[in-house]
């Protein structure tokens, strides 16, 4: 993939016409638009078909977390939505985490369309050690990543949502081939804003990264496409 294919952009904005303003400016310069709670909550499916009539893909962000049966009617929903990819949380369980896969792959069956990339939050991106002790999580936060990697890759996800700093170890547990998506990626000089785990695009891409999530550096710029293109090249340095 070439540097711009590798970036995800968070289109973490509260109303339609934002997004529509934001895609617009970026379809063609991103490889996918990432819809989240807050734009989904608001819009709902009518952005993830905005974004598709503009001919551009989605990520489905909606980290699904609750019974395995709730979560496979979930899955079935995104799958008809024609994401390119949609997530759920680990820490949903094995048995969770196989209902989404299963359910995905028997709808976009059925419907003779793409499966969308099934992935799994490990450990969020804001959360620390001391972030997982309050949780009554003893382990390191490292352990923990690798810990639901694995547990991922056994319920035959395609890949997880990890932070940069967990991404060579995530590589040497389940391999070249699982796709790792990284929030927690800000360009050299940006602020962290409330991320705890960071690196910069080049530091992530040279990691081993196969997306950037990337939203606020771009969004909250002055100019948006000078600051995406600032980001294009310093990927392309990794």
């Amino acid at each position: 993939m070439d540097a711009r294919n590798r970036i995800i952009f968070a289109m973490d904005v509260g109303h339609f016409g934002d997004a529509q303003h934001f895609v617009r400016l970026l379809k063609d310069r991103v490889g996918m638009f990432k819809v989240g709670k807050q734009l989904f909550t608001h819009a709902g499916p009518k952005v993830v078909d905005m974004i598709q009539q503009k001919g551009q893909r989605t990520f489905l962000d909606l980290k699904f977390h609750d019974i395995p049966n709730t979560v496979a009617k979930a899955s079935e929903e995104a799958t008809k939505l024609n994401v390119r990819m949609f997530n759920v949380h680990a820490m949903g369980g094995l048995e969770m985490m196989k209902a989404a896969v299963k359910a995905a792959r028997k709808t976009a069956k059925e419907l003779g369309v793409q499966k969308p990339a099934v992935l799994a939050v490990t450990v969020l991106t804001s959360l620390d050690r001391q972030a997982l002790k309050e949780l009554g999580i003893q382990s390191g936060v490292d352990k923990q990543v690798a810990r639901l990697a694995q547990l991922a890759e056994k319920g035959g996800l395609d890949g997880v949502v990890a932070s940069p700093q967990e991404i060579h170890l995530i590589r040497k547990t389940c391999g070249k081939d699982f796709v790792i998506v990284t929030p927690g990626v800000r360009p050299t000089g940006s602020a962290k804003d409330d991320q705890k785990r960071v690196m910069t695009p080049r530091e992530a891409i040279e990691a081993g990264a196969d997306y950037l999530v990337i939203g606020r550096p771009i969004q909250n710029a002055k100019d948006p496409v000078e600051a995406l293109e600032g980001i294009v090249e310093e990927i392309g340095t990794g």
